[in-house]
């Protein structure tokens, strides 16, 4: 054959059907002995073990970690990055995965991309910011930022509320006492940390906590939109917004300026993060940094580690304020 062969041609040299072909690549029950070595050996026959799910048949490994994320948005392109500087050397290859850009419901997106790829395509998964962490999965997880918090066996995550109290007191230091937060989504425990390090550090200060306040954000832009204008919309408006993430602080930034607002001269902006537009804003971003490239090459190795052998384990990372030139002191009168 001179191009490469297809699973149909393996169905018809085995004679069987395509369904069964697949069954078998994919290790599922329902194929009768023979007919499942019959299948394999036609795979060999016709080259089709040029495909990885051929090669992991045979060799029981496929040499590609897999990053499962929900959609390819800032944090998880960081985060991308990171796993692969880990593997550079290494005899892997990453393969990213995006498990909710289509339509339709994707609660459990993580189980059904598991499903796809566990243990024919990939010999471990990073899952980013995973709604639940599949218990018995058909290869290793690493868990990073997951939505109920760093409790599984294997997780990576930073101390979010240690990084908001820090922003808030930052807020505080500069003389701010009308401080906003709008806040990340309310199902993750990364978006809870930060609005409980923003409590505190008003409650250690003296500060009341006004809930009119804090505002939803769920860390999107077009959410974030509404929220900065609720905020803004206030009889009293807050001096400072302090955002649960970059994302929901630049588009702060963008609803200040389309009303005029000058930040930091008339309200002082902080994110979380540090993604790359951060710095890149005018004016940049003061925001507390995630090491979110770190956080992927730990939950690389870390997941490496598992796949020989290695008994799982758990990072937390410490978050850092960075000031830059979006928050000052707030305008006299």
């Amino acid at each position: 054959m001179n191009r490469r062969a297809t699973i149909h041609d393996v169905a018809q040299a085995a004679g069987v059907s395509v369904a069964t072909v697949s069954k078998t690549i994919n290790g599922r029950y329902g194929v009768a002995p023979a007919t499942h070595a019959k299948v394999l050996r036609v795979v060999e026959e016709l080259g089709y073990e040029s495909s990885l799910v051929a090669t992991s048949l045979r060799r029981s490994t496929t040499n590609v970690i897999g990053v499962l994320v929900a959609e390819f948005e800032p944090f998880a392109l960081q985060l991308l990055r990171g796993v692969s500087s880990a593997l550079d050397g290494t005899d892997y290859d990453v393969l990213a995965y995006a498990g909710s850009v289509s339509a339709g419901d994707h609660t459990g997106w993580e189980r059904r991309s598991l499903s796809r790829l566990g243990g024919t395509l990939i010999d471990g998964a990073i899952l980013v910011t995973p709604t639940t962490t599949p218990t018995h999965a058909s290869v290793p997880l690493v868990a990073v930022d997951p939505h109920t918090g760093p409790d599984g066996p294997a997780t990576v995550s930073v101390i979010s509320v240690d990084g908001a109290r820090a922003a808030t007191e930052h807020l505080i230091g500069l003389g701010h006492r009308r401080i906003a937060h709008l806040r990340g989504r309310t199902d993750l425990e990364s978006a809870r940390q930060r609005e409980l390090g923003y409590r505190t550090a008003l409650e250690e200060a003296g500060v009341g906590f006004d809930p009119s306040l804090v505002a939803d954000g769920g860390y999107r832009a077009v959410d974030s939109t509404i929220g900065a204008t609720r905020l803004l919309d206030l009889p009293s408006p807050p001096t400072a917004i302090f955002a649960a993430n970059d994302v929901s602080a630049l588009e702060v930034m963008r609803v200040a300026a389309r009303r005029g607002l000058r930040v930091p001269e008339d309200l002082s902006v902080v994110g979380f993060d540090d993604i790359p537009d951060a710095a890149a804003s005018t004016p940049q971003l003061t925001t507390v940094r995630q090491p979110i490239e770190e956080m992927g090459a730990t939950a690389a190795r870390i997941l490496l580690g598992i796949v020989d052998g290695a008994e799982p384990a758990s990072v937390r990372m410490p978050a850092e304020l960075v000031v830059r030139g979006s928050t000052a002191a707030p305008a006299l009168g």
